[in-house]
């Protein structure tokens, strides 16, 4: 059984709910039904999965952990956490697809719209009728996210929006942006302003797909604006406070990576276990042998302990307590055990796991981007010696 965080009266459970329950094996038997038997060949052919994603959306997983009152299915994070782990553990670019809609563009417009935008775009967004984008990155800006270049003019009731985002996740599928923009060059990060776009509009230019290592199924695009006229209505959130919204949308953007990690290590050993178990050598299956058995040990024992931490982080979410330190750790960890595992699972099928006969190979492929997106590990490293500086008081004068 999944472990989770539960709180009941003031106690802590490591059970999971039966909503948890029903959520979690309604999912795993979905993808195992729909998803698992075609992944090799999907992935082989780098096309968006359009009707599997409107099959999620029929079960309400694109907006499973949104408000009700805008056509959210209301479970909470750990739901959603328990949702993404089983998608990811046969496919992660649909897992992919699902976290990024959910938690970043859709999350946005949660998280600091107003009720007319809200009323506006999100029922169609939590029913998966349209999907989102999240557009912060730029060719020239990554991990330093408050150098972007992009920029809106305020222009009578209208913002001139010029600018290139890249590695946009839904950039040609999408229908609905969420664009990050220099609204004061002259303030820095107080500068920077959030605004809803619709892709219909003139001036919003979606690029072709990306040739990428993995996640080989996930729309992956660079998104140029050029003199897109956007209403001042449009505007999300308050005037220069679009950086600070943007890094708690990444806060629980990190949940969701981090689930996806646990989902594709999850995915490393059970295949790895059944392949263990057939492949013989020396007259006896190999994983009879100490070598295998321990990769296996180590595997399951480190995600164990990943999706605890991801769990934690999302049950901090849940209760509206401060989560960054919590998500950043679960994000970092998960991400870097997926690839230890991935690794070993490769390993363990020798020769076989560099063949795409296996699915062990594409999980190391797509396991990557989770130590790149959402912040990088080593940005997960700087926020974490600030979060600990921080409790500690390392920096008070003394």
């Amino acid at each position: 059984m999944n472990l989770t965080l539960l709180e009941r009266t003031n106690d802590l459970s490591f059970e999971l709910t039966e909503d948890h329950q029903m959520i979690r094996d309604s999912v795993r038997d979905f993808t195992e039904r729909h998803v698992a038997p075609t992944v090799i060949e999907r992935d082989a052919k780098k096309e968006f999965p359009h009707d599997i994603v409107n099959m999620l959306a029929d079960q309400g997983l694109l907006g499973i952990y949104h408000d009700e009152n805008y056509g959210g299915a209301g479970f909470d994070t750990i739901s959603f956490c328990l949702a993404i782990e089983e998608i990811a553990r046969w496919d992660a670019s649909l897992a992919l697809t699902v976290a990024s809609h959910t938690s970043l563009g859709t999350g946005h417009i949660a998280l600091a719209g107003n009720h007319q935008q809200k009323k506006k775009y999100m029922p169609d967004l939590t029913s998966g009728k349209k999907l989102a984008a999240w557009c912060l990155t730029e060719p020239g800006s990554g991990s330093d996210a408050s150098g972007l270049k992009t920029t809106a003019v305020k222009d009578g009731n209208h913002w001139v929006l010029n600018g290139t985002k890249i590695f946009i996740t839904q950039g040609s599928v999408g229908h609905v942006y969420v664009v990050l923009a220099k609204t004061d060059p002259t303030l820095g990060t107080k500068g920077i302003s959030a605004f809803i776009v619709e892709r219909e509009w003139d001036g919003v230019k979606p690029g072709e797909p990306m040739h990428k290592l993995g996640m080989n199924t996930s729309d992956t695009t660079e998104v140029v604006f050029d003199n897109v006229n956007v209403p001042g209505e449009n505007l999300l959130g308050e005037l220069g406070e679009g950086f600070i919204d943007t890094m708690k949308v990444l806060d629980g953007g990190r949940i969701g990576i981090g689930a996806l990690s646990v989902g594709i290590a999850r995915g490393a050993l059970e295949e790895s276990m059944k392949y263990a178990k057939e492949r013989k050598q020396f007259g006896k299956p190999i994983g009879d042998f100490q070598a295998i058995e321990h990769k296996m040990v180590n595997m399951a024992v480190e995600i164990d302990a990943a999706r605890l931490l991801v769990h934690r982080a999302a049950w901090l979410k849940d209760k509206g307590k401060p989560f960054t330190k919590e998500a950043s750790m679960a994000k970092l960890f998960a991400s870097e055990m997926a690839e230890r595992a991935a690794l070993d699972a490769v390993q363990i099928h020798g020769g076989y796991g560099y063949t795409k006969e296996y699915h062990v190979e594409r999980f190391l492929r797509d396991v990557k981007l989770g130590t790149i997106g959402e912040g990088t590990s080593e940005i997960q490293r700087l926020v974490l010696a600030r979060e600990l500086k921080q409790e500690l008081g390392y920096n008070d004068q003394s």
